[in-house]
């Protein structure tokens, strides 16, 4: 978990401005932040001024998420999922959702957020997505998780797609933004960042020290003043969910 918190990466400052011109999201609006985690994307609009409740099925990251939050006294957070979230009905102006977007059940999600979204708000849903053939290193880090990833292909293969975003949104019913993001790293921090990856390998599996002895080659061979910089694409879609017959 503390590899988790300290090498994940964040989202741009510049998410906030989007939301600002094309949602009107302003101080006064209170934000549910489904999937929270370990609090990356609630900061964001923390430091913005919004109330942040964060809601996180996973006791250690709920945890987590507040201990990183703690300094902020707009945020709270409470233990519930995407299809149960524990909110009360239409409380919240935006709906957000990060990373964890993926592993939701569309049908049953879509419900909730309708439930607790007030009439007229917005559902964002934001991922970082990393480049894997932007350059040698990106290349070189992406043939490492193919290598080595415990199943790192069934988790990439399960990030959501366009057809998943128009099944969730309704198509036609959302926009989409990318914005540039990225981390730099010294091999300490490179090995953190690999270490926080669901599907690459622990400490005590076979195939650690292979790993990280091809880490380690890959930083060697890319590294410029000991640093190297892995880069992303976050993702942006935000839309008014339609209500559904059952919602």
């Amino acid at each position: 978990m503390a590899d988790y918190v300290r090498y994940r990466p964040g989202y741009p400052p510049e998410l906030v401005a989007l939301l600002r011109d094309e949602c009107g999201l302003g101080v006064e609006h209170l934000i549910a932040d489904v999937g929270s985690g370990t609090g990356l994307l609630s900061r964001l609009f923390l430091e913005n001024g919004n109330r942040v409740m964060g809601v996180e099925p996973n006791a250690e990251m709920r945890a987590a998420g507040e201990e990183f939050l703690a300094a902020y006294g707009g945020f709270s957070s409470v233990e519930g999922s995407s299809e149960s979230t524990t909110l009360a009905g239409h409380s919240v102006d935006f709906v957000t959702v990060a990373q964890a977007f993926h592993w939701f059940e569309p049908l049953a999600t879509h419900r909730e957020f309708v439930r607790i979204l007030k009439p007229g708000g917005w559902t964002v849903a934001v991922w970082n997505d990393r480049s894997t053939g932007q350059s040698a290193f990106a290349r070189g880090y992406e043939d490492l998780l193919m290598r080595y990833g415990t199943d790192y292909r069934k988790v990439k293969e399960a990030y959501p797609e366009a057809r998943d975003l128009e099944e969730f949104f309704g198509r036609g019913n959302f926009l989409t933004r990318q914005l540039p993001n990225f981390q730099e790293f010294d091999f300490a921090g490179l090995a953190g960042r690999l270490r926080s990856s669901s599907y690459a390998p622990g400490e005590g599996h076979a195939d650690y020290p292979a790993m990280m002895a091809a880490l380690r080659n890959l930083f060697e061979a890319n590294q410029r003043s000991g640093r190297v910089r892995m880069e992303y694409r976050t993702e942006i879609h935000w839309g008014r969910l339609a209500r559904r017959a059952g919602d």
